[in-house]
């Protein structure tokens, strides 16, 4: 039995992109209060700072905000000036549209629909997405981990996702992804099935020790309920 399947987002949901990561520093940089003309100093202090970010989630499990970004570059921020930031990632948000009619599917068999998400931003840009999109109301619970101490593959993201959809036996839970160390490896680590959804190209420096073998691999993520239905 089945009773939850539970999201990673970004190239999950969402079509994977590459990303300028100096374009988005320099987004970032326009945030530091007092800028000016300083913006390319900043924006390397803060790429140098997200690069330490991504090593305490990949190496230790921890997670972080957006704030602990810029305290770990050493800048003083405003969070009203992070408006070039937010339309930096705008277009790369885009939930795909298979995945509505697949959480109704889902749904429909009774199986609750989870998300949980690597990811330095607060809830309220991430459900503001959904809600855009038209999927906030197909989602029975939702964790990102800017609101708990770890980040995946740490088993206590898996179990705040868990508890945030109202099941407790792993064993009747998949986590869909797009990462095998993240993803695939630590949601079987912690006792759940694992999707694989093999079209994101993962920076180099966010490639974990070990990469999980899936218990499934889809194509397009509306293939998840054709798969999650063969398990049931």
């Amino acid at each position: 039995m089945i009773e939850a399947v539970i999201f990673d987002w970004g190239g999950t949901l969402t079509a994977w992109h590459d990303v300028d990561f100096h374009e988005e520093s320099l987004a970032l940089a326009q945030a530091v209060i007092g800028a000016h003309g300083d913006l390319d100093v900043h924006a390397a202090r803060i790429h140098e700072a997200g690069a330490r970010v991504w090593g305490w989630s990949r190496d230790a499990q921890r997670s972080a905000t957006v704030a602990d970004l810029f305290i770990e570059a050493g800048l003083d921020h405003d969070p009203a000036l992070l408006s070039a930031y937010y339309d930096f990632w705008a277009p790369h948000t885009l939930t795909d549209p298979e995945v509505a009619p697949m959480f109704e599917r889902l749904r429909a068999q009774g199986i609750k629909v989870g998300i949980l998400s690597n990811t330095i931003w607060p809830r309220s840009w991430h459900r503001g997405y959904f809600e855009r999109d038209g999927v906030a109301d197909l989602i029975d619970g939702d964790v990102y981990t800017s609101e708990i101490p770890w980040t995946k593959p740490s088993p206590r993201a898996f179990g705040a996702a868990m508890e945030a959809v109202g099941v407790t036996d792993p064993a009747r839970c998949v986590y869909v992804g797009d990462r095998l160390y993240d993803d695939v490896w630590g949601a079987q680590s912690a006792g759940m099935r694992a999707i694989h959804v093999p079209h994101s190209t993962i920076p180099a420096d966010q490639l974990g020790h070990t990469e999980g073998v899936p218990d499934a691999v889809v194509q397009r993520v509306g293939e998840v309920a054709d798969v999650v239905a063969g398990w049931l």
